[in-house]
Parts: structure tokens; C-alpha cells; sequence
């Protein structure tokens, strides 16, 4: 059985978002970092791990990440502030 990541990055200053979906979130994650993603997230330094959902459904994920792209920018903040108030990075180990 596999799990599925619906996580937030963020870059250094808090103000881009990037809302993906994953199996493998350790490796998403570096692969971010060493800027190995084409695209939004390697053109505005988008890397720093502030938000994480786990499913073991796919279609779970995928939709919660649809719902979660749908939402408004505040509401976005407003969900990871309600567990990470300090917009800190995650540890994923």
C-alpha cells in the first residue's frame, strides 16, 4: 500500500505557494531543493516544506489537491497557519 503527499511549499520570504501531489515525499522534496523541477517552482525558489497531507488513496489526493488549487490565497495561508503558524519548514524523514 502506498502513501500519497498532498503538501505546500513556499519560498524563503512566505509569499509564493505551490500546492503538489506525490508517493514519495522525501524525494519531491529534493528534487525542489536542487531545483530538478522545471518550472514555477524553480523559477520563483519555491522549496521550503510548510504543509503536508497524507491519503492512501490516490484519487483522495488528487482531489484534495484540486479542492486545495481551487481556494483562495488567504484561505491557503489561513490552513497552514492553523498548523504551523511560524510557516517553519517540515522535517520528512
Amino acid at each position: 500500500m502506498y502513501n500519497y503527499y498532498v503538501y505546500i511549499l513556499t519560498n524563503n520570504s512566505n509569499k509564493v505557494l505551490y500546492i503538489g501531489v506525490t508517493s514519495n515525499i522525501q524525494r519531491r522534496v529534493f528534487e525542489h531543493k536542487n531545483k530538478m523541477v522545471e518550472g514555477f517552482t524553480k523559477k520563483y525558489n519555491v522549496d521550503k516544506l510548510v504543509y503536508c497531507e497524507i491519503y492512501n488513496d490516490v484519487q483522495d489526493a488528487l482531489s484534495r489537491e484540486k479542492q486545495l488549487k481551487g481556494w483562495t490565497r488567504r484561505k491557503k495561508f489561513e490552513l497552514i497557519n492553523s498548523v504551523n503558524s511560524d510557516f517553519k519548514e517540515i522535517d520528512i524523514i
